[in-house]
C-alpha cells in the first residue's frame, strides 16, 4: 500500500521579516527543513540576512533579531535569495511537497526579494517543476471551518497538540508547521488520504479563494475597509503605478 502524503517525505519553508507588507518588507531570516518520514530528525538549512533597510522595533519584538545583529552577522540579500529559491526548486524537482504556513505571505515576499535583488522571480525558478505547497492554515480552515478562534501557527499547534519551541524562529516555525500539517492529515484522513499532494495544491487554491471571499464579506459587514487577496500560494504582481 502506498504511503499517504502526510506520512511521507515533506519539506517546510518559513521566514522572519521586517514587517507584514509583502511588497515593501524584507526577509531577515529564513529556513528550509526537510523531513524524510514522521519522527525522523529534519535536515535544516538556515539563512540570516542583512536586509540593508532599518529593522523596526516592532519586528524585533516578534523575532528578536535586531538591526545591529543582522548588520554584524547577516549576509547580503542577493546570494541568500538565490540559495533559498534554489532550495525550493530542488524540493519541486524531486516532487517533495513543501509546507508553508500562510503561503501567500512567505512565497510572495520571496518572489519580491528575488525581483528586487536578482532581477528574477520565484516563477522563473519553478519553470521546470512546479512547487507543490501544503498550507496548514488553508487546510485547517477548510476541514474544520466552523471552529471558533484564531488560527495562527501558535493556535494550530495548541489545537493539534504540536510542540512549538522557540516560536518566531524561522526553523522552529517551519518544523512546527510541518508537524501541524501531518496532524491535520491524520485527523482528516478519511477526507485527505485519497488525494495526491498535487490535487491538494489545486484544491487549496480554490479553498483559499472562498475563504478570502468570506473574510471580505465579513469585513464589509463590519465596516472594515481592507482588501483580501484571493490568490494562493503566490500573489500576482501589482500593476506598476501610473
Amino acid at each position: 500500500m502506498t504511503t499517504c502524503w502526510y506520512e511521507g517525505p515533506l519539506a517546510a519553508f518559513d521566514t522572519e521579516t521586517t514587517g507584514v507588507d509583502v511588497e515593501t518588507d524584507r526577509i531577515v531570516s529564513a529556513a528550509v527543513v526537510v523531513q524524510d518520514a514522521p519522527g525522523v530528525r529534519p535536515r535544516v538549512s538556515r539563512w540570516l540576512v542583512n536586509p540593508g533597510v532599518p529593522v523596526p522595533a516592532e519586528a524585533t519584538a516578534v523575532h528578536g533579531l535586531t538591526e545591529e545583529h543582522l548588520q554584524r552577522n547577516g549576509r547580503w540579500p542577493a546570494p541568500v535569495m538565490y540559495e533559498i529559491a534554489e532550495a525550493l526548486a530542488e524540493q519541486a524537482h524531486v516532487g517533495r511537497p513543501v509546507v508553508v504556513m500562510n503561503a501567500p505571505f512567505d512565497l510572495t515576499l520571496l518572489d519580491r526579494e528575488l525581483r528586487r535583488h536578482r532581477a528574477s522571480s520565484l516563477g522563473r525558478w519553478l519553470e521546470s517543476a512546479p512547487l507543490c505547497v501544503l498550507d496548514p492554515r488553508v487546510l485547517d480552515k477548510h476541514l474544520d471551518r466552523y471552529r471558533k478562534g484564531r488560527r495562527t501557527l501558535t493556535d494550530l499547534c495548541a489545537h493539534y497538540g504540536v510542540a512549538l519551541e522557540g516560536a518566531h524562529d524561522a526553523a522552529a516555525d517551519a518544523v512546527a508547521a510541518l508537524e501541524v500539517t501531518r496532524a491535520v492529515g491524520r485527523r482528516f484522513a478519511t477526507r485527505l488520504e485519497r488525494l495526491a499532494p498535487g490535487e491538494l495544491h489545486t484544491l487549496q487554491a480554490v479553498w483559499h479563494a472562498a475563504q478570502a471571499r468570506g473574510l471580505q464579506a465579513w469585513f464589509a459587514r463590519s465596516g472594515v475597509e481592507e482588501a483580501v487577496d484571493p490568490a494562493w500560494p503566490l500573489r500576482p504582481d501589482l500593476p506598476a503605478a501610473a
